[in-house]
Protein backbone atom coordinates (compact mmCIF):
# COMPACT_ATOMS: atom_id res chain seq x y z
CA UNK A 1 0.00 0.00 0.00
CA UNK A 2 1.14 3.54 -0.88
CA UNK A 3 2.06 5.75 1.78
CA UNK A 4 -0.19 8.74 2.27
CA UNK A 5 3.09 11.06 3.01
CA UNK A 6 4.18 10.44 -0.96
CA UNK A 7 0.79 12.46 -2.02
CA UNK A 8 0.61 15.14 0.74
CA UNK A 9 1.44 18.46 -0.05
CA UNK A 10 1.63 18.45 -3.73
CA UNK A 11 -0.22 18.86 -6.50
CA UNK A 12 -0.23 15.54 -8.72
CA UNK A 13 -1.02 16.15 -12.49
CA UNK A 14 -3.12 13.79 -14.07
CA UNK A 15 -6.96 12.13 -13.91
CA UNK A 16 -8.63 12.47 -10.72
CA UNK A 17 -9.98 9.16 -10.67
CA UNK A 18 -7.00 7.71 -12.11
CA UNK A 19 -4.64 9.76 -8.85
CA UNK A 20 -7.34 9.02 -6.00
CA UNK A 21 -7.11 5.45 -6.77
CA UNK A 22 -3.21 5.43 -6.07
CA UNK A 23 -4.36 6.82 -2.42
CA UNK A 24 -4.84 4.72 0.43
CA UNK A 25 -8.11 3.98 1.67
CA UNK A 26 -9.60 6.35 5.07
CA UNK A 27 -6.35 8.23 4.19
CA UNK A 28 -7.85 11.62 4.15
CA UNK A 29 -9.71 13.68 6.55
CA UNK A 30 -11.44 16.15 4.24
CA UNK A 31 -12.11 16.19 0.37
CA UNK A 32 -13.40 20.07 -1.16
CA UNK A 33 -13.59 20.10 -4.49
CA UNK A 34 -16.21 22.08 -7.06
CA UNK A 35 -15.49 19.50 -9.98
CA UNK A 36 -16.47 21.49 -13.84
CA UNK A 37 -20.11 21.68 -14.75
CA UNK A 38 -20.46 20.67 -18.08
CA UNK A 39 -21.71 23.74 -18.83
CA UNK A 40 -21.37 23.91 -22.65
CA UNK A 41 -23.64 21.05 -22.64
CA UNK A 42 -26.59 22.93 -21.84
CA UNK A 43 -29.79 25.03 -23.03
CA UNK A 44 -31.40 28.10 -21.96
CA UNK A 45 -29.81 29.93 -19.53
CA UNK A 46 -26.18 27.62 -19.67
CA UNK A 47 -23.20 28.94 -21.89
CA UNK A 48 -23.43 29.11 -25.61
CA UNK A 49 -21.17 30.26 -28.35
CA UNK A 50 -21.81 33.63 -29.51
CA UNK A 51 -24.33 35.50 -27.21
CA UNK A 52 -21.74 38.40 -27.84
CA UNK A 53 -21.20 41.35 -25.14
CA UNK A 54 -18.77 40.91 -22.45
CA UNK A 55 -19.95 37.51 -22.24
CA UNK A 56 -17.67 36.00 -25.25
CA UNK A 57 -14.45 37.79 -23.17
CA UNK A 58 -15.15 35.65 -20.03
CA UNK A 59 -12.83 33.20 -19.83
CA UNK A 60 -15.38 30.10 -19.35
CA UNK A 61 -16.01 31.07 -22.81
CA UNK A 62 -12.95 29.29 -23.98
CA UNK A 63 -13.37 26.34 -21.62
CA UNK A 64 -10.98 25.07 -19.42
CA UNK A 65 -7.42 24.09 -20.41
CA UNK A 66 -7.59 20.56 -21.18
CA UNK A 67 -11.52 19.78 -20.93
CA UNK A 68 -14.12 21.08 -23.21
CA UNK A 69 -16.73 21.01 -20.05
CA UNK A 70 -19.80 19.24 -22.93
CA UNK A 71 -19.82 15.63 -22.44
CA UNK A 72 -23.55 14.17 -22.52
CA UNK A 73 -25.18 14.72 -19.44
CA UNK A 74 -25.23 10.40 -18.53
CA UNK A 75 -21.95 10.16 -18.93
CA UNK A 76 -21.48 13.53 -17.06
CA UNK A 77 -23.58 12.08 -14.12
CA UNK A 78 -21.75 8.49 -14.21
CA UNK A 79 -18.12 10.73 -14.01
CA UNK A 80 -19.10 12.55 -11.24
CA UNK A 81 -20.75 9.85 -9.41
CA UNK A 82 -17.24 7.77 -9.83
CA UNK A 83 -15.19 10.76 -8.23
CA UNK A 84 -17.79 11.00 -5.14
CA UNK A 85 -17.27 7.08 -4.88
CA UNK A 86 -13.05 7.42 -4.34
CA UNK A 87 -13.51 10.50 -2.62
CA UNK A 88 -15.73 8.12 0.00
CA UNK A 89 -13.58 5.60 0.24
CA UNK A 90 -10.48 8.28 0.79
CA UNK A 91 -11.81 10.06 3.48
CA UNK A 92 -11.42 8.77 7.19
CA UNK A 93 -14.53 7.09 9.33
CA UNK A 94 -14.65 10.72 10.87
CA UNK A 95 -14.09 12.66 7.38
CA UNK A 96 -16.57 14.24 4.79
CA UNK A 97 -16.93 15.87 1.71
CA UNK A 98 -17.84 19.21 0.70
CA UNK A 99 -19.04 19.11 -2.68
CA UNK A 100 -19.80 22.14 -4.49
CA UNK A 101 -22.33 22.93 -8.18
CA UNK A 102 -24.88 24.81 -9.49
CA UNK A 103 -28.31 24.30 -9.54
CA UNK A 104 -29.65 24.53 -12.84
CA UNK A 105 -32.86 24.34 -15.43
CA UNK A 106 -32.18 21.92 -18.43
CA UNK A 107 -34.82 21.83 -21.10
CA UNK A 108 -37.69 22.58 -18.47
CA UNK A 109 -36.47 20.04 -15.67
CA UNK A 110 -34.22 20.46 -12.75
CA UNK A 111 -31.01 19.94 -12.20
CA UNK A 112 -30.55 19.69 -8.46
CA UNK A 113 -27.51 16.96 -8.61
CA UNK A 114 -30.01 14.65 -7.36
CA UNK A 115 -29.08 12.09 -9.68
CA UNK A 116 -25.07 12.96 -8.78
CA UNK A 117 -25.40 12.68 -5.08
CA UNK A 118 -28.18 10.46 -4.25
CA UNK A 119 -27.55 7.60 -2.20
CA UNK A 120 -24.43 9.28 -0.65
CA UNK A 121 -25.05 10.53 3.22
CA UNK A 122 -26.13 13.98 2.02
CA UNK A 123 -26.34 15.64 5.76
CA UNK A 124 -26.83 19.29 4.16
CA UNK A 125 -27.17 21.57 1.80
CA UNK A 126 -25.26 25.12 2.30
CA UNK A 127 -26.02 27.72 -0.14
CA UNK A 128 -22.94 30.42 -1.19
CA UNK A 129 -24.18 33.35 -2.15
CA UNK A 130 -21.80 34.69 -4.45
CA UNK A 131 -21.82 38.61 -5.11
CA UNK A 132 -23.80 40.55 -7.95
CA UNK A 133 -22.20 40.20 -11.77
CA UNK A 134 -23.44 41.11 -15.08
CA UNK A 135 -26.28 39.49 -16.84
CA UNK A 136 -26.76 39.83 -20.13
CA UNK A 137 -30.04 37.41 -20.72
CA UNK A 138 -33.37 39.14 -20.62
CA UNK A 139 -34.84 35.90 -19.96
CA UNK A 140 -33.53 35.53 -16.55
CA UNK A 141 -32.83 37.27 -13.23
CA UNK A 142 -29.16 37.15 -12.52
CA UNK A 143 -28.17 33.95 -10.48
CA UNK A 144 -25.96 34.45 -7.63
CA UNK A 145 -25.79 31.60 -5.71
CA UNK A 146 -24.48 27.70 -5.42
CA UNK A 147 -24.47 24.68 -3.78
CA UNK A 148 -22.75 22.93 -1.52
CA UNK A 149 -23.53 19.47 -0.27
CA UNK A 150 -22.16 18.60 3.22
CA UNK A 151 -21.94 14.38 2.74
CA UNK A 152 -20.07 12.81 5.52
CA UNK A 153 -19.63 9.58 7.13
CA UNK A 154 -21.32 9.28 10.49
CA UNK A 155 -18.94 10.21 12.99
CA UNK A 156 -18.19 13.51 11.36
CA UNK A 157 -18.30 16.68 13.34
CA UNK A 158 -17.57 20.06 13.11
CA UNK A 159 -15.01 21.62 15.25
CA UNK A 160 -15.78 23.48 18.34
CA UNK A 161 -18.61 26.58 17.38
CA UNK A 162 -18.27 25.90 13.93
CA UNK A 163 -22.21 25.14 14.34
CA UNK A 164 -23.01 28.57 14.88
CA UNK A 165 -22.55 29.26 11.11
CA UNK A 166 -25.83 29.62 9.12
CA UNK A 167 -26.25 27.61 6.18
CA UNK A 168 -25.93 30.51 3.55
CA UNK A 169 -22.66 31.98 3.28
CA UNK A 170 -22.34 35.67 1.58
CA UNK A 171 -19.05 35.48 -0.07
CA UNK A 172 -17.79 37.22 -3.11
CA UNK A 173 -16.61 35.31 -6.06
CA UNK A 174 -12.49 35.27 -6.95
CA UNK A 175 -12.04 38.10 -9.92
CA UNK A 176 -8.45 38.21 -9.91
CA UNK A 177 -7.28 34.52 -10.46
CA UNK A 178 -5.60 33.08 -14.14
CA UNK A 179 -8.33 30.30 -13.78
CA UNK A 180 -11.47 30.72 -15.28
CA UNK A 181 -14.01 29.28 -12.35
CA UNK A 182 -11.77 29.74 -9.00
CA UNK A 183 -13.07 29.21 -5.80
CA UNK A 184 -12.68 32.21 -3.39
CA UNK A 185 -10.33 31.40 -0.64
CA UNK A 186 -12.39 32.64 2.07
CA UNK A 187 -14.63 30.20 1.32
CA UNK A 188 -12.60 27.61 1.67
CA UNK A 189 -11.27 29.07 4.62
CA UNK A 190 -14.57 28.98 6.28
CA UNK A 191 -14.98 25.56 5.54
CA UNK A 192 -11.66 24.03 6.62
CA UNK A 193 -11.35 26.29 10.17
CA UNK A 194 -14.75 24.73 10.68
CA UNK A 195 -13.40 21.10 10.89
CA UNK A 196 -10.88 19.43 12.50
CA UNK A 197 -9.29 18.01 9.41
CA UNK A 198 -5.75 17.52 9.27
CA UNK A 199 -5.21 16.19 5.47
CA UNK A 200 -7.50 17.87 2.71
CA UNK A 201 -7.98 16.41 -0.79
CA UNK A 202 -9.40 18.44 -3.73
CA UNK A 203 -8.94 16.30 -7.18
CA UNK A 204 -10.19 18.77 -8.99
CA UNK A 205 -7.45 21.45 -7.33
CA UNK A 206 -7.58 24.43 -10.47
CA UNK A 207 -5.46 27.33 -9.05
CA UNK A 208 -4.72 26.00 -6.11
CA UNK A 209 -6.94 27.79 -3.55
CA UNK A 210 -8.18 24.82 -1.48
CA UNK A 211 -3.87 24.64 -1.26
CA UNK A 212 -3.44 27.58 -0.09
CA UNK A 213 -6.98 27.42 2.54
CA UNK A 214 -4.72 24.42 4.28
CA UNK A 215 -1.71 26.10 4.69
CA UNK A 216 -3.57 29.20 6.28
CA UNK A 217 -5.13 26.56 8.44
CA UNK A 218 -1.75 24.84 8.97
CA UNK A 219 -3.28 21.64 7.63
CA UNK A 220 -1.60 18.89 4.67
CA UNK A 221 -3.17 18.96 1.42
CA UNK A 222 -3.34 17.12 -1.82
CA UNK A 223 -4.06 18.16 -5.02
CA UNK A 224 -5.08 16.82 -8.69
CA UNK A 225 -5.75 18.43 -11.98
CA UNK A 226 -5.32 17.02 -15.37
CA UNK A 227 -4.29 20.34 -16.69
CA UNK A 228 -0.82 20.86 -16.72
CA UNK A 229 -1.29 24.83 -17.17
CA UNK A 230 -3.30 24.59 -13.71
CA UNK A 231 -1.00 22.78 -11.91
CA UNK A 232 1.71 24.93 -12.83
CA UNK A 233 -0.37 27.83 -11.81
CA UNK A 234 -1.24 26.56 -8.47
CA UNK A 235 1.81 25.50 -7.74
CA UNK A 236 3.15 29.27 -8.49
CA UNK A 237 0.23 30.43 -5.83
CA UNK A 238 1.52 28.06 -3.70
CA UNK A 239 4.75 29.28 -3.59
CA UNK A 240 3.88 32.49 -3.35
CA UNK A 241 1.62 32.59 -0.70
CA UNK A 242 4.06 30.42 1.27
CA UNK A 243 6.93 33.13 0.89
CA UNK A 244 4.64 35.88 1.87
CA UNK A 245 3.03 33.32 4.85
CA UNK A 246 6.48 33.55 6.06
CA UNK A 247 7.08 37.20 6.07
CA UNK A 248 4.05 37.77 8.21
Amino acid sequence: MQNITKFTNKIICGDAIDVMKKIPNESVDLAITSPPYNLKNSTGNGMKDGRGGKWANAALQKGYSHYDDNIPHDEYVKWQRDCLIEMMRLISEDGAIFYNHKWRVQGGLLQDRQDIVSDFPVRQIIIWKRAGGLNFNAGYFLPTYEVIYLIAKPKFKLAKKANAHGDIWEIPQEMKNGHPAPFPVNLIDRIISATNAKIILDPFIGSGTTAISAINSKRDYIGIDISPEYCELAKKRIKVHQSQTKLL
